[in-house]
């Protein structure tokens, strides 16, 4: 029992948190969050949910910065927005991030999101190789993100204790 209460978030009670969503933000260089957005939709389907302007922006300029623009995609929420020159800077204490998209065909998924600007790094992975003993590939976006394409995943194995 207690090895489970440390797998799942300590053995300490503390005041129950429970969060509604998590969305990660896909932090781009200012003014490319316009054309993130564009590049989501096209190579994945994304669909956009709503945008926020920076409120500064004067109506006469030619292109608007997007102050965070959210998208829906494969079930799940996504926020791009664009590293303006006057906010803090973006810090990462992590190696990386990868996002995860599953479908059903591989191939067509990597030869869409090719299409739309991204670029395939490597090949298929089939089996032990790939994640979950599926089939697996990955391709990078024009704004340095790298998305693994996978088939649905078999059951992974329990953790052990």
């Amino acid at each position: 029992m207690a090895q489970q209460e440390v797998l799942n978030g300590g053995a300490e009670k503390a005041v129950a948190v429970k969060f509604t969503a998590m969305k990660p933000q896909l932090m781009v260089e200012a003014p490319k969050a316009v054309d993130a957005v564009q590049f989501y939709k096209t190579a994945f389907g994304a669909v956009e949910d709503g945008r926020t302007l920076y409120p500064k922006r004067k109506a006469e300029q030619e292109l608007p910065h997007i102050l965070s623009a959210q998208l829906e995609l494969a079930g799940s929420t996504i926020l791009v927005s664009d590293i303006a020159d006057d906010s803090a800077p973006v810090k990462s204490e992590g190696t990386g991030c990868v996002l995860c998209l599953e479908t059903e065909d591989v191939e067509a998924a990597i030869a869409k999101a090719v299409s739309a600007g991204a670029v395939a790094e490597g090949e298929i992975t089939e089996g032990d190789g790939a994640c979950c003993g599926g089939r697996v590939s990955k391709v990078k976006d024009p704004y340095g993100y790298v998305w693994l394409i996978c088939s649905p995943a078999k059951k992974c194995t329990d953790v052990e204790a």
